[in-house]
């Protein structure tokens, strides 16, 4: 779609370790193999180079020899070069991070002008620029005459300084603001390109550049896990917190899981379930570390504006739900994870039910996760809980730990995946709810009166409102 107005900033990418999980290299020299630029023979230094660069990112060594490679390109034909280049956009394109995609189309929303700036050839990466919609590219461009490269470089080497003076006199031409422009790259030769920016963004840092990004507080991302999560040695929090807690670490609790094989090991999915306790995300948690795939969660503002608990619920990757605004900002944010590939995990009850809703057989539930999977496709796995109201009471402001001689167990049960009719929302929502209700044991399907003990226990600090109802215990078929 064209642009409306002429853009006054830009976007500026880096490619490798940036847009692309690692070296985009490999994927070029297969191509360049299949095309027979490049011989077929197996050099066996190159899976250890590309190794390296993934590892500890760009390196003065591995660049220059980059460099030196032009005058390898001598006597090549520049049309082989360009088919090479086309056959590996698609693999390029499918290799890019999943949240990469989101912040391209979030400058483009914006109006800003989208390029990529990388040392790779011009002639190798432009297929993949056009294919995943940026308008400039500013490469190292190999020098060619009659259609056959000479092994020169014409201008300048796409890197370090020489990176940031094509970006600058880029700029110039196009008359953009620099100041009000974004730049992104994971590598410490690119602080010379951050620095001529407004909005500098490291992404995935090596080593040196996490100690220039902690100094100067540039923004530090990932563009394998949503906006807000940090990684520490590769790793998301959430990952390195399913590593460590093990069931055992509750003694005050037993575990029983069912069906976790039903839990997709890959791709969007949305987990749905039944709320009786503070202690359900926890469970949830156990259960999600035999699959050991982090799921996002939303949860309640409440926990979000928490000292200390809100960040950590935002480091693991938490959705910051805020019911009395009616704002689609967390839904939105739900799309985007599912998007990239990742599961989200919704409660559609919404909040702990209080009083004799919590006995209530027939679960109520909300339109939020349907209206995600009727967004985006992502398929519905419904899972029944029980038995975390007695390791963790509404009424109690903390699990009860001493608990550990006789302790309540948990029963988590996966289901199938619901079947949908992707139009009516509400009979949808319905189907979900009938769903997780069949993965709970028989006695919460049957009516039940409370006692006034377990009214008490549904409510915060056990005090049951004077002004609550509870006529709704006598209707037929109470027991």
């Amino acid at each position: 779609m064209a642009r409306k107005t002429r853009p006054t900033s830009a976007a500026i990418f880096d490619l490798d370790r940036t847009l692309v999980r690692g070296a985009s290299g490999a994927i070029f020299s297969a191509a360049m193999k299949r095309a027979g630029v490049l011989s077929d023979r197996a050099n066996p230094l190159e899976p250890v180079l590309f190794g390296v660069f993934n590892l500890f990112g760009e390196n003065w060594p591995t660049m220059m020899a980059t460099k030196a490679a032009a005058r390898a390109s001598k006597g090549w034909q520049r049309a082989d070069v360009q088919a090479a280049a086309a056959d590996a956009a698609p693999q390029l394109a499918a290799a890019m991070l999943p949240y990469a995609t989101a912040e391209l189309q979030l400058h483009r929303d914006q109006g800003r002008l989208l390029v990529l700036a990388t040392t790779t050839p011009y002639d190798l990466v432009k297929p993949f620029a056009d294919s995943v919609g940026f308008d400039e590219v500013i490469a190292t461009r190999y020098a060619h005459n009659n259609g056959v490269y000479t092994g020169n470089i014409d201008g300048e080497y796409v890197w370090g300084k020489g990176k940031a003076r094509s970006v600058r006199a880029f700029a110039q031409e196009r008359d953009l603001d620099l100041s009000e422009s974004h730049a992104y790259s994971d590598s410490y030769y690119d602080v010379p390109l951050l620095s001529i920016v407004g909005h500098p963004h490291v992404i995935n840092p090596d080593p040196r550049m996490i100690a220039v990004a902690t100094l100067r507080r540039w923004p530090q991302k990932w563009f394998d896990v949503p906006d807000g999560v940090p990684k520490y040695g590769g790793i998301e929090p959430q990952k390195a917190v399913m590593m460590l807690t093990r069931p055992e670490l509750f003694p005050y609790a037993r575990f029983r899981m069912y069906g976790t094989k039903r839990i997709p090991r890959d791709g969007a999915a949305i987990l749905v379930a039944n709320h009786r306790s503070y202690f359900d995300p926890i469970a949830i948690g156990l259960l999600l570390g035999r699959v050991g795939r982090p799921v996002r969660f939303l949860g309640k503002k409440e926990v979000f504006d928490a000292p200390i608990v809100g960040d950590l619920a935002r480091a693991m990757g938490g959705i910051r739900v805020d019911r009395g605004t009616g704002s689609d900002a967390p839904l939105e944010a739900a799309e985007a994870a599912l998007s990239a590939g990742d599961m989200v995990a919704i409660m559609p009850e919404g909040t702990i039910p209080r009083g004799p809703a919590f006995f209530d057989p027939e679960l109520q539930g909300r339109w939020g996760a349907m209206r995600l999977a009727h967004a985006t496709g992502a398929p519905i796995i419904p899972i029944g809980i029980w038995g975390t109201e007695k390791v963790w009471p509404r009424a109690s402001k903390l699990p009860l730990i001493a608990n550990v001689f006789s302790p309540p167990t948990i029963t988590m049960r996966v289901g199938q995946r619901i079947e949908i009719t992707g139009t009516d929302i509400e009979a949808d929502t319905a189907t979900m709810m009938t769903a997780i209700s069949a993965l709970l044991p028989a006695e919460a399907r049957r009516r039940h009166r409370p006692s006034q003990a377990e009214l008490a226990a549904t409510y915060p600090s056990g005090v049951i409102p004077t002004d609550a109802d509870h006529e709704t215990d006598r209707r037929p078929g109470s027991d």
